[in-house]
């Protein structure tokens, strides 16, 4: 064992002097042809040889000319229907040099200009974003919601009618009015409660309901989603006419805001129009952010048809704001799937923020403050409550009753 051991020493001792030697020679060819001899691929058929390798790990620039330009017959390169082998084309490793260094001429004959992008690394980007940030402060965003508004119910608790009760009722709401609210506000019930599945159903409903009923369960939700989007819109459109005139801000709001609509305290009741200032918040609300996503699911509904982002990026460049907030240039530059995946994040986005305002709407229509759900459902509402919130239009209502009153009364004789 002992003279193993030392023939083994004896062995290295001559040959590490050797391989050093070697080595400083390859080194000094390396760094020569580095300095302009070219590089013999003969013994490697053309591909990269060990020097490559090495002029890489020294940080020396590599001449990539020997790929760039080794992508066979242009025409070929793009179509290899016409030298076929066992295992697909005769020359794949020509064809992916000619894509990746955009000299294949990609001839797609349906499917328009997505159809030619074959490698689109921005998808993985897209989706570490949408299972990352997007889901996550999403997520805190509703919990918080619902946590505050539950807070605000322990202290503030359900806010009553302070006066006496008429018996009385005035009508708050016509019936097209109602109609238009519950298209809106049901469809968007729908559409949230089937995005939220798209969203978080495959890491959350899959370890508790297996993956086949999920399956079936996404499906619905993607059909659902597509389809009720009509609805929406079209309640969004009644919505807007019907109310825009009475949600111009006026004089008025600014008593409102002053003592926070009465809402921190008892007893206090601002004067309102038919609308009062925090409903024209929700109402703008509403309709911007409803637009917004209107337009966005649009996009998603018929995939690379209607671009948004490039020419709102070039506009927003344009007015120097992304660069004075740090966001630097936008890309201006996008590719079809590019869009579709900005789409889809600014889709999301806007959900979120229109869930979280709606879910205060909720509150406040219905186990928050008496009488206010009898607005919407039967039209209906108690006098007295329409004289605490909505003072200044009860009157207006009671002026044009008593005018029509008077225009049909019969003259005595």
């Amino acid at each position: 064992m002992k003279r193993l051991i030392l023939a083994s020493v004896i062995l290295l001792a001559l040959l590490i002097p050797g391989y050093a030697q070697e080595k400083t020679q390859d080194q000094g060819q390396g760094q020569g042809q580095g300095q302009g001899q070219a590089t013999e691929r003969s013994a490697t058929g053309g591909a990269q040889t060990l020097e490559d390798i090495m002029r890489r790990q020294r940080g020396e620039r590599v001449d990539y000319n020997f790929r760039r330009n080794a992508t066979g017959d242009p025409n070929s390169a793009a179509s290899i229907s016409s030298q076929l082998g066992t295992l697909g084309g005769v020359s794949d490793p020509e064809l992916w040099r000619a894509l990746r260094y955009g000299s294949a001429d990609v001839t797609v004959s349906s499917g328009g200009k997505a159809a030619t992008v074959l490698m689109q690394d921005g998808g993985m980007r897209w989706l570490e974003w949408r299972k990352g940030p997007l889901a996550t402060y999403g997520a805190y965003l509703l919990i918080g919601t619902l946590v505050f508004l539950a807070l605000f119910y322990l202290i503030r608790g359900r806010i009553r009618i302070d006066g006496q009760k008429t018996g009385q009722t005035i009508t708050r709401f016509k019936a097209v009015e109602r109609f238009g609210h519950w298209l809106l506000a049901g469809s968007f019930i729908l559409l949230a409660i089937t995005g939220l599945l798209t969203l978080f159903g495959r890491f959350a409903l899959i370890p508790l309901i297996g993956k086949d009923t999920f399956a079936t369960m996404a499906l619905g939700s993607k059909w659902i989603h597509n389809n009720v989007s009509w609805a929406f819109m079209l309640g969004l459109v009644m919505v807007f006419v019907m109310w825009v005139a009475h949600n111009i801000p006026n004089k008025t709001d600014l008593k409102w805001i002053a003592v926070g609509g009465g809402l921190f305290k008892k007893g206090v009741h601002p004067p309102a129009r038919k609308f009062n200032f925090g409903q024209k918040l929700i109402f703008w609300g509403v309709i911007v952010l409803g637009a917004s996503i209107s337009i966005s699911g649009i996009s998603l509904l018929f995939p690379f048809d209607f671009p948004m982002f490039a020419a709102t990026f070039e506009a927003l460049n344009a007015t120097g704001i992304p660069q004075l907030v740090g966001l630097g240039t936008l890309p201006t530059a996008l590719s079809p799937h590019e869009e579709m995946q900005y789409a889809q994040l600014w889709h999301s986005i806007v959900a979120f923020l229109m869930m979280a305002m709606i879910l205060a709407h909720i509150y406040i229509g219905s186990v928050g403050m008496e009488g206010a759900y009898d607005a919407m459902g039967s039209g209906e509402v108690e006098l007295q409550w329409a004289r605490e919130h909505h003072g200044l239009w009860v009157e207006e209502v009671e002026d044009a009753d008593r005018r029509t009153d008077d225009k049909h009364a019969v003259p005595a004789e």
